[in-house]
């Protein structure tokens, strides 16, 4: 990727706006992302996981064993398995493994624990059907996706055989230095919209609790985890600072830093090389952690 091409891929992204309504985001979101081509030889399913509505993301070949559970993006308050199926999709068909994208409940309506009960009621059936699974998510889901996990090691369930995340928000009490250095850089998030974010989720609940801001806590125990993440985020620290507190607590993680790409620059697949590149590494993460088994 040039620095034409990460500026240009800035470029075609608009920072938020303070003050909107959890709807007027939605509409504008869904119109954004809801109907993005997904290929041909892609098949979405309606279906319940643990109760919670989802969507099957079946991908011409990719029949291998195995499940990966997606985990969409949009702040907790906005995105739908729909969207989530963006991503979804290219996992499953570069990796071979089928997902499903889980439709979980959104704040304000169902703010904090909301979405970590639903996230763990799916992952809990497919354990239950004593599938291998690899979680996955983007930026809220990334954080949703680390809370199941602190979530399902309490209740004494096996961990996933891995987890992948891009642009992971680990962080709603909003400490990382990057929330405040990035912020001009950032094409996308400032300080003032993730607290506006932040507080629908929490609804008052501790910005601190360790499933809402898994970056504050204890991670041992935890499964491998792929982390990638772009140098032009505020988010930054919240992926350098989990993947140095995984290190350290013994837990097996790998970082990606794609120097100036923007938040969940895997959206840039076909049009920038460290996307694609990206999303091959996840893949071969997900299909190698899938093939040697679940962790436990």
């Amino acid at each position: 990727m040039s620095v034409e091409e990460r500026e240009a891929a800035r470029g075609m992204m608009q920072k938020g706006v303070v003050g909107r309504s959890p709807e007027q985001q939605r509409a504008d979101f869904d119109e954004l992302f809801a109907s993005l081509p997904l290929g041909d030889d892609v098949t979405l399913t309606e279906r319940t996981l643990g109760g919670v509505p989802a969507l099957d993301v079946r991908v011409d070949g990719a029949d291998r064993a195995g499940v990966i559970l997606y985990l969409h993006g949009g702040g907790y308050v906005i995105g739908s398995a729909r969207t989530g199926a963006n991503l979804a999709a290219p996992l499953s068909r570069r990796s071979g493994v089928p997902a499903v994208s889980l439709e979980y409940r959104l704040a304000p309506e169902h703010p904090f624990p909301a979405g970590i009960h639903d996230a763990l009621a799916a992952y809990r059936e497919l354990v239950e059907d004593g599938q291998a699974v690899v979680v996955a998510g983007d930026s809220a889901g990334g954080g949703l996706a680390l809370g199941m996990l602190l979530a399902a090691r309490a209740e004494g369930l096996p961990q996933p055989a891995g987890a992948v995340l891009f642009s992971p928000w680990t962080d709603v009490a909003l400490t990382g230095p990057s929330i405040d250095a990035r912020g001009d850089y950032d094409p996308l998030f400032s300080r003032p919209n993730m607290e506006e974010t932040a507080a629908l989720y929490l609804g008052g609940a501790d910005p601190r609790n360790e499933l809402a801001s898994p970056v504050l806590a204890d991670l041992k125990g935890l499964p491998p985890l792929l982390v990638q993440v772009g140098s032009a985020e505020v988010l930054l620290d919240d992926s350098l600072r989990l993947v140095a507190r995984a290190a350290e607590q013994e837990v097996d993680v790998s970082l990606d830093v794609v120097a100036g790409a923007p938040h969940v620059f895997q959206y840039f697949a076909g049009l920038l090389p460290e996307a694609d590149e990206a999303l091959d590494h996840a893949a071969t993460f997900i299909a190698t952690r899938i093939g040697g088994g679940a962790a436990n």
